[in-house]
């Protein structure tokens, strides 16, 4: 029998344990064990890793990475389906998907809620191709910016990440099961195959897990270990995060799978460490299980045990799962629709006044005679990393195709790096758009890291290390001809980039430039020379058109920044990329702004609009447990409707005897010019709990909440909350 059904296989023994549950008669565990007692030996082996072979698969791979799910542990005598996995923080790597804007893109929404349609919208395209586990909630926190993969997670604040990676959770699990990623610590990208991240424990816990923490909560079926060692430890096989903290104590009953390929070290420590399932292929586990079980160091109850975590999630995704979508929901009118609004809502207005003090954005389309579009990157359908988060879209729209759509021979375009001309250009027109910024050369995932021991772990040949250093060579090779950017040791626009900026804000009084990119980028000192800036991000297949929407005012720029951009590079914490050993601190982004009385040049939260908002009369509520209510009056004090995000946070003296502010709450509001609206944030008190004796606790006495537009707004208002003895 050839099974097909990625959910639930009908006419099959899982067949009738998912009907069981669902009537009744049986529960979801015994459901499970009842399964399990029908598997062999040798299936339940099957259950513990991929099912290609890693020659077969790497060579698929090497072809397109991802073109159709990576199957693990597919029983057919059973009827269970196995793991069906898909990437894709901005969309499905299968076939030809929708290309969102790129997480830390839908986190400058501040907006769960549409990024629990996105993450619906991807759900749903990922089942209608075959895959029943969506891998593409990053939530890792970035300790220094430079981080290649930082387009892929939402942003620096804990809150923030937490809160946005649950509602992809929900958006995603009537589709398929959820995974989050990379528990923990991983944001380094070019030593992720051997450096060790240290860190106290306190911080561990106070810093680096609590976001993880509220996934979890939120019920997803699966988290990714990383790469890195934590502490000394693999965290493919790190005891104390995937058993101690995961698990016992926060209550997770999903499954964990490794990174792939490289994302365990001891096949054998890593059953009873808490490591359920080696992806992608049949590889070290493969190899050494079998003996393992023959000469007893691991037992028949040690595999179900690991076998029925992934079989549990199986099981309560069909319990779950809506009707199968038609194939047309790939790239759909609807999805596109999606993908052109989280785009809009994603973009950052950072700087919006001409010399006279008029705004120079929304351009007015009646009255433009001749606008100059500039820059290398204003043709190019760049949608940002071309490693596992690379989507394959029928089409993209660049922010050439979208201007020229709606300005036509208004539009005067010139492109490549001819300064000269561009310049020309500029001086004639009555506006001047500079499109500058990263690519996938420049920042994103990388193989640059494997290194000769990491590389023996594919096995065959490759266990020798002449063979494996061999490899390595290869491997950096193709990276470096693939483009694979890899971290950046330097946060600025290419040189290049700031010259053209600065000449043509030299002739034209209102140049607009648009930045793509995927993580921080210290615009210091061109900024100031010029009318406007909108951060763009990478916007995803629909990106040209959203980004002429903003510009010509049809849509307003809604985002507000997931992470504080500073003055200087220095201002925020440097790492060596190449370390193999690094230590995470306690102090990153606004926080360390903050703590060593260091302004930024754009702090956490920060965004124009096109039109104005005022906050006023909080009231904060009682603490109940870890959570309160924090509630303002929201006005649109503009002449026209927008949308505005009322951030509340508390705020702490550090050790500087500066006040530090941490993020408890959010809430992305619209509003039409004029009017006003009573808006109630739920908060939570996590952020200002210290981790002690194995636990956490909260001073007793009163933490000052204040609730703004951005970290230090001088415009917040404020009160007390008391903390009970």
């Amino acid at each position: 029998m050839t099974v097909t059904d990625p959910i639930c296989p009908p006419d099959t023994a899982f067949a009738a344990a998912v009907a069981s549950v669902r009537s009744g008669r049986q529960h979801l565990d015994d459901a499970v064990a009842a399964l399990i007692g029908r598997l062999t030996e040798r299936e339940l082996l099957w259950l513990l890793d991929g099912d290609l072979t890693i020659l077969r698969g790497m060579r698929e791979m090497s072809q397109r990475y991802n073109k159709v799910p990576f199957e693990a542990g597919r029983i057919d005598r059973l009827g269970i389906p196995g793991i069906r996995f898909t990437d894709g923080p901005r969309g499905v790597a299968l076939g030809s998907s929708t290309a969102f804007p790129v997480a830390i893109a839908r986190a400058a929404t501040w907006d769960p809620d549409l990024e629990r349609s996105v993450a619906d919208a991807i759900g749903a395209e990922a089942r209608a191709q075959g895959a029943n586990l969506w891998a593409g909630i990053c939530i890792n926190l970035a300790y220094a910016p430079g981080w290649g993969r930082s387009q892929e997670s939402y942003g620096e604040d804990p809150v923030l990440l937490g809160t946005m990676g649950a509602a992809a959770v929900a958006g995603s699990n009537p589709w398929v099961m959820s995974c989050v990623k990379h528990f923990a610590l991983n944001s380094m990208e070019e030593a992720r195959f051997r450096v060790d991240v240290r860190v106290a424990e306190d911080v561990l816990h106070e810093v680096y897990l609590p976001h993880f923490r509220t996934v979890v909560e939120s019920g997803v079926d699966c988290v990714m270990s990383a790469y890195n060692s934590v502490n000394g430890t693999w965290a493919g096989q790190n005891r104390q995060l995937l058993t101690d903290i995961l698990r016992n104590a926060w209550g997770f009953t999903g499954f964990v799978m490794t990174d792939f390929i490289w994302g365990l070290r001891d096949p054998v420590g890593s059953v009873s460490a808490g490591q359920d399932l080696e992806m992608p292929f049949r590889q070290q586990r493969a190899a050494t299980l079998p003996a393992a079980v023959a000469d007893g160091r691991l037992t028949r109850s040690d595999l179900e045990r690991v076998a029925g975590r992934h079989l549990r999630a199986q099981i309560g995704l069909a319990l779950r799962a809506g009707p199968d979508p038609h194939p047309d929901v790939v790239a759909s009118p609807q999805h596109r629709r999606l993908a052109r609004e989280a785009a809009q809502r994603g973009a950052v207005l950072l700087r919006n006044r001409c010399g006279d003090g008029t705004p120079a954005l929304p351009l007015d389309e009646a009255s433009l005679s001749r606008v100059a579009l500039l820059g290398r990157l204003a043709d190019q359908p760049n949608q940002g990393d071309i490693g596992s988060s690379l989507v394959s879209p029928p089409s993209s729209v660049t922010i050439l195709d979208g201007l020229r759509q709606r300005l036509g021979d208004k539009l005067i375009h010139v492109g490549g790096t001819d300064r000269e001309a561009a310049v020309a250009a500029a001086r004639s027109a009555d506006a001047a758009v500079v499109v500058v910024g990263l690519s996938s050369v420049d920042e994103g995932e990388s193989l640059i890291g494997v290194d000769t021991a990491s590389t023996q772990l594919l096995g065959g040949i490759a266990r020798f290390r002449p063979f494996a250093a061999a490899l390595v060579k290869v491997a950096a090779r193709v990276s470096t001809l693939r483009n694979f950017g890899g971290d950046r040791r330097d946060l600025r626009l290419h040189a290049a980039d700031v010259a053209l900026i600065e000449a043509v804000a030299a002739v034209n009084a209102r140049t607009v430039v648009v930045v793509i990119g995927g993580g921080t980028i210290v615009l210091d000192p061109w900024d100031h020379q010029v009318a406007a800036v909108l951060l763009a991000w990478y916007p995803g297949m629909e990106g040209g058109h959203a980004v002429a929407d903003v510009l010509l005012g049809d849509a307003e720029p809604a985002g507000r920044l997931p992470m504080a951009i500073p003055r200087r590079q220095t201002d925020l914490p440097q790492l060596d990329w190449d370390a193999d050993t690094v230590t995470y601190g306690r102090w990153w982004g606004q926080r360390k702004l903050d703590r060593d009385g260091v302004p930024a040049a754009y702090p956490l939260g920060f965004g124009l609009g096109y039109s104005t908002f005022s906050i006023s009369d909080l009231e904060v509520g009682r603490l109940d447990g870890e959570h309160f209510v924090a509630s303002v009056t929201l006005a649109n004090t503009g002449v026209r409707p927008g949308r505005h995000v009322v951030q509340i946070y508390a705020v702490q003296t550090a050790d500087t005897g500066r006040p530090v502010h941490h993020l408890v709450g959010f809430r992305s509001v619209h509003l039409d010019a004029g009017t006003s609206t009573r808006v109630i944030v739920d908060c939570s008190i996590r952020p200002v709990q210290r981790w002690a004796g194995g636990g956490f606790t909260l001073e007793v006495g009163d933490i000052t909440i204040r609730a703004g537009s951005y970290a230090g707004d001088p415009a917040a208002v404020e009160m007390d909350l008391a903390v009970p003895t």
